[in-house]
């Protein structure tokens, strides 16, 4: 198996309710399609670098996660019919770094 990051960005406009929804859903996925999720960070609301479907902003969800090609087919599948996610990002790692927290607040104080 190997390592994996994925940042999951959805609509500005969801309720914090329904950003829960979709953390918890793709966080089953992962675990219910042989992977494991080692961590999850949210990193919140934040400005896009430009307009995507005409959103300025979007909330953040990031995982590190062990998978497998059947993982990661079915977290595509998943997406491409997820009409509150806007952008994704899937990166292969050899080794995984879970201490850093790139959107961390406390670091920055």
């Amino acid at each position: 198996m190997a390592f994996y990051e994925n940042t999951i960005v959805v609509k500005q406009d969801l309720a914090e309710k329904e950003v829960k929804i979709v953390k918890d859903k793709y966080n089953d996925l992962i675990n219910n399609s042989a992977g494991k999720v080692i961590k999850i960070e949210e990193w919140g609301l934040l400005n896009l670098a430009k307009k995507i479907n005409n959103y300025k902003k979007g909330f953040y969800i990031h995982y590190k996660f062990e998978g497998n090609r059947k993982t990661l087919t079915d977290i595509e599948k998943k997406i491409k019919v997820d009409n509150s996610v806007i952008r994704h990002l899937t990166v292969k790692y050899k080794k995984l770094d879970t201490k850093i927290e790139y959107f961390n607040k406390k670091d920055k104080q």
